[in-house]
């Protein structure tokens, strides 16, 4: 058996001994996952600096995953061997699904989380929305909000009239229609060049969009159930898709949760995942305030001001109290 230098590529799927790697040179390859493979400290980003403790406590051991940068080497004419998996500079994580515990690594080296629900069919759950925005900041990643399927409410701007909370806290948001051809060139723009993980709800068209906004990915695309008005699962694993065009970039297309857990979050950092809250916080009488019920909260009374969204602090709350594990109040 002989060895050459090694290469660099990035993961884009696989599980157990067999990964698809997209080398630097724009060949992709089978590469098989060695036994011994070096791992690089999980706990820190490529340039050396820590990522958040609530984040990056778990594992010492690094799992493989798409998006992730590794070196290969040939071995014999043909194959090749993931040798290093190394450092990430970012990662998307949460909970196992079904309440266990453990750390689910959904990409690495992600620039940007764009969290894709419908407008209707099936129905938005703002609060299920809230719960992917919060595990994005506590990632430390920037988020970007796609409200798709318009046309079914009279379109973009009688969406925007619903979800204007999440414009008011920040987010970017996208009004689409793969069916109407709207809202697509921004989309395209916002994913043009770097490495997003689209996620959301089963069911809300995620497949479509990447297939309508980059003709030739051919993403397998599902019907919604009438039945239970709920997404069919129609992507069965983590895929790291490379965007055609001179601006290159990847998308991540990954599984619809229809459970998602926000994994290792502690109850106090909560309120620096809503950017909406940030600037009253250092207001707030007491350094440990829960923003529930203690006295001289500047969070609340902003609330009472209208500055900030009445259902997304009443949405902090009952994820506050499922952190800390008391039953949520109704």
């Amino acid at each position: 058996m002989t060895a050459s230098g090694p290469d660099q590529g990035v993961v884009l799927s696989g599980t157990g001994g067999i990964w698809r790697v997209r080398r630097d040179d724009g060949v992709t390859v089978e590469a098989s996952l060695r036994g011994r493979v070096k791992k690089s400290n999980s706990g820190k980003r490529a340039d050396g600096s820590l990522r958040r403790d609530t984040i990056s406590a778990a594992a010492n051991t690094l799992k493989l995953t798409v998006g992730d940068r590794v070196l290969l080497e040939q071995e014999g004419d043909d194959a090749s061997a993931i040798a290093e998996i190394l450092p990430r500079r970012s990662q998307l994580a949460r909970r196992n699904p079904g309440g266990g515990h453990g750390e689910r690594i959904v990409a690495a080296n992600v620039d940007q989380v764009v969290v894709v629900f419908a407008a209707a069919n099936p129905e938005p759950h703002p609060r299920m929305l809230d719960r992917f925005l919060v595990i994005a900041e506590a990632n430390e990643l920037s988020a970007r909000i796609v409200i798709n399927k318009v046309e079914l409410v009279g379109g973009a701007e009688a969406a925007r009239a619903r979800w204007m909370d999440y414009e008011r806290a920040g987010y970017t948001m996208h009004y689409t229609s793969v069916k109407e051809r709207r809202g697509l060139e921004a989309l395209h723009l916002a994913l043009a060049g770097v490495v997003s993980v689209l996620t959301g709800p089963s069911g809300v068209g995620k497949s479509s969009l990447l297939n309508a906004i980059f003709p030739g990915l051919d993403l397998r695309v599902g019907e919604i159930s009438e039945s239970v008005n709920k997404g069919r699962h129609t992507t069965v694993g983590g895929f790291l898709h490379p965007l055609p065009g001179a601006e290159g970039g990847y998308v991540a297309d990954t599984p619809g949760l229809r459970e998602v857990g926000m994994w290792a979050l502690s109850p106090a950092e909560l309120d620096q995942c809503f950017p909406e809250l940030r600037p009253f916080l250092d207001g707030c009488r007491f350094a440990d305030c829960r923003h529930s019920v203690e006295p001289g909260c500047a969070v609340r009374e902003a609330v009472a001001n209208g500055d900030v969204s009445k259902a997304r602090y009443e949405s902090f709350i009952k994820l506050r109290e499922e952190l800390e594990g008391v039953k949520p109040s109704r």
